[in-house]
């Protein structure tokens, strides 16, 4: 079956253009929600009375269950209408959020937080095939990168513009607007997208013969493991080093967005050079990523040179979603729904850990330490990139 025939008869491409801007909305407010806390740990923690180090649990806890929820979600709903998958999805990480907004007690942020993980974890795995079915063959490939420009303008503009949102109007006041947004986003899934019914399914056992049969997808699944895992070890915790650096709490959102606007060239810039340089894309963010950290632990930042580094810090990391994605679907390309699902896995469980390993080095070490770790973990995936041809 061609994507043209997988279409409804009275879908047209601007229809299937619309719809694929609701599951781009959907995807940068689940993963906009999946990152929030990273800006406002302090005034989380303060608030509600836990240390820095616990209160990256809010990082930890949806990134441990979108890992798992990932596979779980893609196999469990067989041929369910994925617009009625999504539209769930999206809507549970809205209320979640608002739920988040009111809270009087960590222990319910939690909760909250658990229920984005599922949602998160669903929601991406199913948004890497979906293109497919909205918009004619010719126009897949295109559709496909704006959907992944959601999860790119969500990890380096998302945190930032929330950030900068919670020091004008209070934390629970950035929640409550990532809610709305993913309200907002249940609305467009609902009179936009058009019914989806699979034409194939996954199984568990699909999953493990992917990894073991594809050199490739090993390596992308290592590569993302080290580096996602090195950049959430530092950046989970950017606040408390921008504070301890001298940066005022008011410019720290400004601050964020720079870093923001840094990640957005550098996606560009990983996007024209991945078709013909792939590998050495993935060498060039590592080197960059490891830079930045070191140049971060040593330097006795101030706000400009803060913002500097951040640039740096931004290029690199804006440029691994699309990178770390084209990588996985070349891997594959006769199996791209249990690598793509095996790949948003391995990219959540890494945020958590790094949140956890950084909320433990900040705890038991110094806030700084998180930089040398998180960019020791990021050079070590560079011999392991080494080992194919991208």
């Amino acid at each position: 079956m061609t994507a043209a025939e997988t279409l409804p008869r009275s879908h047209s491409p601007v229809k299937g253009w619309l719809a694929v801007l609701a599951v781009t909305l959907g995807i940068f407010a689940l993963m906009t929600s999946e990152l929030l806390p990273v800006g406002l740990l302090t005034p989380i923690g303060s608030a509600l009375d836990v240390s820095p180090g616990t209160a990256g649990l809010m990082v930890t806890v949806p990134g441990l269950v979108a890992a798992i929820s990932a596979p779980l979600v893609t196999v469990a709903i067989g041929k369910t209408d994925r617009r009625l998958v999504l539209a769930v999805l999206v809507g549970l990480v809205g209320a979640a959020n608002l739920a988040s907004a009111f809270a009087t007690g960590f222990a319910l942020v939690l909760v909250a937080r658990f229920l984005i993980g599922i949602s998160v974890g669903g929601f991406w795995a199913l948004a890497g095939g979906i293109a497919l079915r909205l918009v004619p063959k010719h126009h897949v490939a295109r559709a496909t990168a704006v959907i992944f420009g959601g999860v790119e303008t969500a990890s380096v503009l998302g945190v930032p513009a929330g950030t900068l949102l919670g020091d004008l109007g209070g934390w629970r006041t950035a929640f409550a607007a990532v809610g709305i947004l993913g309200l907002i986003s249940l609305a467009c899934m609902v009179f936009l997208m058009p019914k989806v019914e699979p034409d194939q399914t996954i199984t568990f056992a699909d999953l493990p013969r992917v990894f073991r049969s594809h050199a490739a997808v090993r390596v992308g699944i290592a590569m993302t493991f080290l580096v996602i895992t090195g950049h959430f070890v530092a950046y989970t915790f950017v606040r408390p080093i921008l504070q301890e650096d001298g940066v005022a709490d008011g410019m720290i959102g400004v601050v964020l967005l720079i870093f923001g606007a840094a990640g957005i060239c550098g996606n560009f810039l990983a996007g024209a050079l991945i078709d013909r340089y792939l590998r050495q894309t993935v060498w060039g963010i590592g080197v960059v990523l490891a830079t930045a950290m070191a140049v971060f632990a040593v330097t006795d930042n101030g706000t400009f040179s803060a913002a500097v580094i951040l640039v740096l810090w931004g290029l690199g990391y804006g440029a691994v979603p699309v990178t770390f994605q084209t990588w996985i679907l070349a891997a594959a390309p006769e199996a791209t729904e249990a690598a793509s699902s095996l790949y948003v896995s391995a990219f959540n469980l890494s945020i958590a850990l790094g949140a956890l390993f950084g909320g433990l080095a900040v705890d038991a070490i110094s806030t700084v330490s998180v930089l040398w770790i998180g960019g020791a973990l990021v050079l070590l995936a560079l011999p392991v990139v080494g080992r194919r041809r991208g």
